[in-house]
Order: structure tokens, then C-alpha cells, then sequence
């Protein structure tokens, strides 16, 4: 898998496929789908949600840039697997998810494999975590028809914030955004698909009829 993410999917940070050649993925998904694990393909997970095909995982993170102190948002902890990743290469690591079920299972996951410094809630992430902001970086595994006004309020200055956004689910960009002492860059990664952003900020019933 992480050979074919240096030759396939072009990840350069060397510490980003460490992180993934030391998670075990496969102890993120579904028993029947452990075999699937590592295939550079999106899996199911309870809840009806997923777990993000390992390149747009790394590519992801690659993004934010991180180093070892960093303090990272993370909205959409799913299985676990991207929070585990993010720890490993930061500070501390804050991840949201809205589906209790999912959050505690995945809490359970990362202390077993001795991460300490992530802790996965229950709320609405669309409203970030302001308690610990500002944010080094900010991580969005959902897709939502813009980036919410919280988690940009809650990126520090020179801080780095990825998400998938599009005007439909079936139109989603990987966007970059930086914030700057004058405001905030854009920059658009290329073609994504994610489960949608539920919450305050994120698709509303209108939306997603």
C-alpha cells in the first residue's frame, strides 16, 4: 500500500507513509472487509458511513503540513483510521463525530494501538471545537456545500484547513484553504467523493433532497 501511494499517488512526505505503513488498517474496518483493507479503494463502516481509500487519506494529511507539535482538528473520526494517522504525526490530535457509535468505537481503537494524544466526542463538527482552537490544522472528511464559517474562525493564523466541498454531492473539489494575516487563500486539489457534512454548517434536508 505505501509503495503504491509514493508511486501512484505521488506522496513526497516520507513521515506521512510512515504513519501509514504503521497504522494498521485493517483493524479499522468491518471483519468481513479486513482482507479489502489495504486496496486503494473506499470500504464500508457502520453507521452508513466510510473509511477514505488510503490515498486520499495520505494526500490529505500531506496537505496540512504537519509537525510534531501541532494541534489538529479533525471533523468526521469514522472508523478512527485518519485520527490514528493524524497522531502520529502531531501534537494533539481533537477529532468530531456526529454518530455516538462510530466515536466510541473509535476511541476504543486508537488507545489500543497506545495513542494518547487523541480523543474523539460526540457533537456536531460542523461547529468545531472551540475549547482547544485555534487550530494548527483542520481536517474535513465530509463533503459540504462550503467550508463552515466556525472552522475557519478557529484555524490560526498560518494554518491550514482541507476539505471536500461542492454545490452538489456529485460535484465535490478537495480545497485547500491557508489563513494569512489579509484573510484566507483558496486553492482547489482536484476531484473527491465523501459522504456528506450533516450539522448546523454543513447539508440541510433542502439540500440533500
Amino acid at each position: 500500500m505505501v509503495e503504491r501511494l509514493r508511486s501512484q499517488c505521488g506522496i513526497k512526505d516520507e513521515r506521512v507513509l510512515a504513519a501509514m505503513r504503521e497504522i494498521p488498517r485493517h483493524l479499522f474496518v468491518p471483519e468481513a472487509l479486513q482482507s479489502r483493507a489495504y486496496g486503494d479503494h473506499a470500504l464500508p463502516i457502520e453507521g452508513g458511513q466510510t473509511i477514505s481509500q488510503p490515498c486520499i487519506v495520505a494526500r490529505m494529511t500531506e496537505l496540512l503540513d504537519l509537525k510534531e507539535r501541532s494541534r489538529v482538528l479533525e471533523i468526521g473520526a469514522g472508523s478512527g483510521y485518519q485520527t490514528a494517522v493524524l497522531a502520529r504525526l502531531s501534537g494533539q490530535v481533537y477529532s468530531i463525530e456526529r454518530i455516538a457509535e462510530l466515536a466510541r468505537a473509535a476511541q476504543t481503537r486508537i488507545r489500543h494501538l497506545g495513542i494518547y494524544n487523541a480523543t474523539v466526542k460526540c457533537f456536531d463538527g460542523t461547529l468545531g471545537w472551540n475549547a482547544h482552537a485555534p487550530y494548527d490544522a483542520i481536517l474535513v472528511a465530509a463533503s459540504g456545500p462550503t467550508v463552515p464559517e466556525p472552522l475557519l474562525a478557529q484555524l490560526k493564523t498560518g494554518g491550514r484547513l482541507v476539505m471536500p466541498v461542492g454545490r452538489s454531492q456529485n460535484d465535490q473539489r478537495l480545497i485547500l484553504i491557508t489563513r494569512t494575516e489579509a484573510g484566507y487563500e483558496r486553492e482547489d486539489r482536484g476531484p473527491c467523493t465523501f459522504v456528506p457534512l450533516i450539522g448546523r454548517y454543513g447539508w440541510t434536508d433542502e439540500h440533500r433532497r
